[in-house]
């Protein structure tokens, strides 16, 4: 029993590690526009993401339950398992973060829990029917991201066409903290499920609940722990999201923001784990590109999306053969 409660609490923090990480690489994306445009000072957007992305996270579970249910055999893999796939995401998450490129937690988690799965049982313990919404998830993210962003600036474009640039930054700064707070929510609704689901797998295994159902304690924990990570790193993201990959005023922000949101929010209500970091990327693409193509910084944007092809990869051999040593250590 000591043994079992043991490897439940070094899986439970690893877990929170992981969600931390998440903070700091993924959350950020929720307020790197806000942020750039000066519409909202850091320390501001920051209280404002933190209590909104908690509050997202209550916004129903599906997609708890499809990282939870959906993407391995719950009554095939074990804890050391869940925590091989979290190290996974830890080290690929914090190498990219280094480097200032913002990670999908979505496919690192996803390709963690896959390579640690296949290390420990091979393809019988994979689900199709996580994966299919996963599949899902990158056309949403890169589709309807880009396009959406794209579409409402052309739309705000020919709406305010004769407005003075002055009057359009006025009401567009109000906006866009309507804005950036419907994107941190939508944040949680998503991103903020993810690791709740693990968690909440991981009391299963360990035998702490009977069922997987999500306790309302698990959220508040892990929406907390990715608040802090928020405020730890998030700087270096919200520098490449919000300066580096295209010049951004308020109606910029506003357009990405909504398109990024309405998007993440979509995908939450039919419990579809995507990319919030895609979602917001290609968003803000599609908007610079409204301008011009030449307004995209595309040598930043190749770096990000070689960040993105990079993370299945990564993340599936780095938890594959930390459960391979985890495996041998205690056989």
């Amino acid at each position: 029993m000591f043994e079992i409660s043991a490897a439940l609490a070094v899986t439970l923090v690893v877990v929170l590690a992981a969600e931390f990480v998440n903070g700091w690489t993924d959350a950020p994306n929720a307020i790197a526009t806000v942020v750039a445009t000066r519409v909202l000072r850091p320390h501001h957007a920051l209280v404002m993401a933190s209590l909104l992305n908690a509050a997202g996270a209550f916004y129903g579970l599906k997609v708890a339950q499809t990282i939870g249910q959906g993407i391995v055999r719950a009554d095939v893999i074990t804890l050391p398992t869940i925590a091989a796939a979290m190290l996974g995401i830890i080290v690929w998450s914090t190498l990219a973060w280094w480097r200032g490129l913002p990670t999908s937690e979505s496919h690192a988690l996803v390709a963690g829990l896959t390579g640690a799965g296949l290390a420990f049982g091979g393809t019988e313990v994979l689900l199709w029917d996580g994966w299919r919404k996963v599949l899902i998830g990158i056309l949403f993210s890169t589709f309807l991201g880009f396009g959406g962003g794209l579409l409402l600036m052309v739309l705000i474009v020919r709406l305010f066409f004769n407005a003075r640039p002055e009057t359009i930054r006025r009401w567009f700064g109000k906006l866009q903290m309507v804005s950036a707070a419907f994107m941190a929510f939508s944040h949680g609704s998503n991103d903020g499920q993810k690791f709740i689901g693990v968690f909440t797998l991981a009391l299963l295994l360990g035998g702490v609940i009977p069922e997987f159902a999500v306790p309302a304690w698990v959220i508040i924990v892990c929406a907390a722990t990715m608040g802090v990570g928020t405020a730890v790193g998030g700087w270096r993201i919200i520098h490449t999201m919000g300066l580096r990959l295209t010049k951004l005023e308020p109606v910029h922000g506003f357009a990405a923001e909504t398109a990024a949101a309405l998007t993440i929010t979509t995908a939450s209500t039919f419990g579809i784990p995507l990319s919030t970091t895609h979602t917001i990327s290609t968003a803000i693409m599609g908007v610079g590109a409204t301008r011009r193509l030449s307004a995209v910084r595309w040598g930043v944007a190749r770096e990000i999306v070689m960040a993105w092809v990079l993370t299945f990869p990564a993340a599936m051999g780095i938890a594959w053969i930390s459960t391979k040593l985890l495996m041998a250590i205690f056989r």
